[in-house]
């Protein structure tokens, strides 16, 4: 039975008097010794949570600003059983406290702090519009990227190790990976990327994959797109449909992209990165740092913005991005939008139109870092983003729902977002951005996010990996 308000106070309050006076004699005050002994009996062992909630998480009940999170540490909350240590750590300590608390909520933000156990096979949501149960459809994956519903009602995810995995409309996750697919160079973001249909999929069987390969220079490294069939369990018919020129395979191994997405003309929009090169985004020339746009066959078409421009790339859409990873169309507008990720926060929701220039590294709201330089939050003949992050939450796959199982959130961009494990849900009215909420949190790295044959939200998680579903609860 749980104890009174008021009793646990009076045990709590004993109880922080006997951890004052061992930490008093105690040689050691460092945070990660201090978060053990204060924290971790009622927040687990790892404070991702316990009989008490995760102190890591993006939405903390009382604030997850500095200011708040420190007065918790300080003050308590006394109603409900949790006393301050303002009596126990002097203010440089609870100070480094806040510090370790932020490092250690940014790697599990991250996926390199899991929760033990790992997450239920079902838990339910109250969102501000619809209340959902967020329930694990198949495990056993590793980092999984892109999701594609065939017409049999199955699955296939690329996985970022550099395999294919099949999904029985049943959930069962076949034992055995696609057979014959192309040699990947998994590390860091580098790996098997999105994987797409083509639209008369029924017909032509032709799907279409990103993965990353070695150059002639084993040391270097680039984004390949292309397009295949899977028959009995094996990969075939390949065709390549992207390769660059091998003067664009580099040693860095961030930022290769790669975000699929269909026009209403059969045309394919993929993006690439800037690969750690910055000033290849505001280069025509390179076909890094762009949103790309292809006919199905790889040429490019006649309509696109730079196909007259002497030395520009074809193939561009739209340029100065830094690494985009979400695409999706509005349904009402018609409208293509893209999330993309800045430097140590900025993270951009733009509004994509043909032959723009969305500002990197001339205009970013992130930090410098590394050997980036960037030149203000504004810059002449650049776009300003829709909405910018800070801090950041690294918008990955994003998706406008238009269906009807979920009439809350009808004409809502979700975008799946990496740090904080969350979804963000985004209302417009037209080219503007009126509201956002996180619908949910600290369920795994939401990679992307697609509706199935059955109407719902079908999720990838990464860290653990496994495929989820939203399904509308009362």
């Amino acid at each position: 039975m749980p104890l009174h308000p008021f009793r646990s106070f009076v045990l709590g309050s004993f109880a922080l008097a006997f951890v004052a006076s061992v930490l008093r004699s105690a040689e050691s005050r460092d945070p990660a010794t201090l978060a053990t002994t204060l924290c971790a009996g009622c927040h687990g062992a790892n404070l991702t949570g316990g009989t008490a909630p995760n102190l890591l998480s993006v939405s903390l009940k009382h604030g997850n600003d500095d200011a708040s999170i420190l007065r918790a540490i300080r003050d308590g909350f006394p109603q409900t059983g949790m006393a301050g240590y303002a009596s126990v750590l002097n203010e440089a300590e609870q100070t480094a406290m806040l510090a370790y608390l932020r490092k250690q909520a940014r790697d599990y933000a991250f996926g390199r702090i899991e929760k033990p156990g790992g997450p239920p096979a079902s838990v339910t949501f109250k969102s501000e519009r619809q209340t959902f149960r967020l329930e694990t459809v198949a495990e056993g994956l590793d980092t999984p990227w892109g999701m594609v519903f065939l017409p049999d009602g199955s699955m296939l995810v690329s996985d970022r190790v550099g395999v294919l995995r099949a999904i029985a409309k049943d959930g069962k996750l076949a034992p055995e990976s696609i057979r014959g697919t192309p040699q990947a160079f998994v590390r860091q973001d580098g790996g098997y990327l999105d994987l797409i249909a083509h639209p008369d999929h029924a017909k032509n069987g032709w799907l279409y994959l990103a993965y990353t390969e070695l150059g002639e220079n084993r040391a270097t490294s680039m984004t390949v797109i292309v397009r295949g069939r899977v028959r009995a369990g094996a990969w075939v018919d390949q065709e390549t449909i992207f390769r660059a020129p091998q003067k664009f395979y580099f040693r860095d191994t961030s930022h290769y992209g790669c975000r699929f997405l269909w026009d209403k003309n059969g045309c394919l929009f993929f993006t690439l990165g800037e690969r750690g090169k910055s000033t290849d985004a505001q280069d025509l020339s390179s076909p890094l740092g762009k949103i790309h746009r292809i006919n199905a066959d790889g040429t490019t078409p006649a309509d696109n913005p730079f196909v007259k421009t002497p030395g520009a790339w074809p193939t561009v859409w739209s340029y100065g991005h830094r690494h985009v990873q979400g695409l999706s169309y509005h349904p009402v507008t018609g409208k293509l939008w893209a999330t993309e990720h800045g430097p140590r926060n900025g993270d951009e929701l733009n509004r994509i139109e043909p032959g723009n220039n969305y500002g990197w590294p001339l205009a970013s709201w992130g930090q410098v870092q590394f050997n980036e330089v960037i030149g203000g939050t504004s810059h002449p003949g650049t776009e300003q983003p829709v909405v910018q992050w800070s801090p950041t939450v690294a918008p990955s796959g994003i998706m406008f729902y238009a269906g009807d199982r979920f009439p809350g959130w009808k004409n809502s961009l979700l975008v799946c977002c990496l740090f904080g494990r969350q979804i963000r849900r985004i209302e417009t009215d037209g080219d503007r951005v009126t509201h956002q909420e996180t619908i949910f949190a600290d369920q795994g790295r939401v990679r992307h996010a697609v509706v199935g044959p059955d109407g719902l939200i079908y999720v990838a998680l990464n860290a653990p990996g496994r495929i989820a579903r939203l399904v509308p609860a009362e």
